[in-house]
């Protein structure tokens, strides 16, 4: 939700966010230095302090799970080899020194700290200059009706680019499971069409990848700069790419699962696991390949289709791309361009992405029958 508060409102949560993040890094250089980083050890090492720092009894504790929780975080990813190997320089950096928050840092809030008054667009919210009332928000429509039927657990205030936003989590029951669907839409992914379905629908990306090439060169000669307005223009640029693939992706997924739920069919997608050390592409196609968030295309389509009760399966794809959907011959040669697939067995024509994306539907019929309904792969997210 997009908060619009007043230039005295503003001030105010301002301040209430600094306070908390400059109380935050503090306890975090505390906890590095006396090697202590749970929640419990943290409330008998700092609590009382926090409270002398001008922070109420909740604020002090979400500081404190703040701080212990970016702990656990860096935990993890040393544990999983994010950070480099042993002894690496870039593991050594991030365990060698005390976790650390920006100024406007996003700090949670519980409904003791602030409530939402959704008839008048307003919520209440706690400063550290006191209880600010009459702070109005705003939202679309279908925003503002899921937040009053489902809104669950903390919200998250929030400051970018100038812009004060609160964010909310809403538990959203999942629709009834459709067990008997009629079949199930195949979705092949690529680079030249991101999204290809079994039905006939091929979502290009030629001209994504044009503004994509034009990014990529844009980034490249920032990053030869390197002067500090360069790398600044460059954060900005990097944050607008990722939201417009985000947009894509979402919009895809959308018509995807609507046309799924629409025909009372499934969803069929390729297992990605380990798609990066698999490909085996020229260099330009290894860079559009890895920089898109595939990964991520895959976790909107299947928490969609989890929301509108769309069954979704995942299957191998191997070879999906040079198998003829008619007969199933496999053949390297039956796809003689990158376009284009003709059956050397059966002469059987098709666009080589449909095709693919029809081999895919049949494995998810297959894999469905023997009862092998999939859950999403556990893939790490590369942003």
């Amino acid at each position: 939700m997009k908060l619009l508060p007043t230039p005295a409102q503003a001030l105010a949560l301002e301040a209430t966010l600094r306070a908390c993040n400059e109380a935050a890094i503090w306890l975090a250089a505390q906890a590095f230095e006396c090697k202590v980083t749970s929640r419990a050890g943290l409330q008998v090492l700092a609590y009382v302090e926090l409270k002398a720092r001008g922070l109420s009894a909740q604020p002090a504790l979400h500081v404190l799970r703040k701080v212990a929780d970016a702990y656990t975080t860096l935990r993890a990813n040393v544990k999983a080899g994010n950070l480099g190997k042993p002894g690496s320089k870039r593991r050594a950096k991030a365990t060698g020194k005390p976790v650390t928050f920006r100024a406007g840092a996003a700090q949670p809030f519980d409904d003791r700290c602030l409530s939402w008054q959704h008839q008048d667009r307003t919520v209440s919210i706690w400063t550290t200059t006191g209880r600010m009332k009459n702070v109005a928000f705003t939202g679309r429509a279908e925003q503002l009706a899921v937040l009053a039927a489902h809104r669950r657990g903390e919200t998250d205030l929030l400051c970018q680019d100038g812009q004060w936003y609160l964010v909310a989590t809403c538990e959203i029951p999942e629709a009834e499971l459709n067990t008997e669907p009629d079949g199930f839409v195949g979705v092949d992914l690529g680079i030249v069409n991101i999204a290809s379905t079994s039905t006939g629908k091929r979502f290009s990306g030629r001209r994504l990848n044009r503004r994509r090439e034009a990014d990529r060169r844009l980034r490249s000669k920032l990053q030869k700069k390197g002067t500090k307005s360069a790398k600044r223009r460059a954060k900005r640029h990097a944050g607008k790419e990722a939201r417009r693939a985000r947009d894509i992706n979402h919009k895809i997924s959308k018509q995807i699962v609507a046309e799924a739920q629409r025909t009372a069919q499934g969803v069929a997608l390729e297992n990605l696991t380990g798609i990066r050390e698999r490909a085996r592409l020229r260099k330009p196609q290894r860079v559009t390949l890895h920089s898109w968030t595939f990964h991520q295309l895959g976790t909107f389509l299947a928490y969609k289709a989890r929301r509108a009760g769309v069954p979704v399966v995942y299957v191998n794809p191997a070879y999906s791309s040079q198998e003829c959907s008619q007969c199933h011959h496999i053949d390297r040669r039956n796809r003689p361009a990158q376009a284009r697939f003709a059956c050397r067995s059966c002469g059987f024509v098709e666009h080589a992405d449909l095709n693919s994306s029809r081999i895919l539907s049949q494995r998810g019929w297959a894999a469905w029958v023997c009862g092998a309904e999939s859950q999403a792969p556990a893939v790490t997210l590369i942003a």
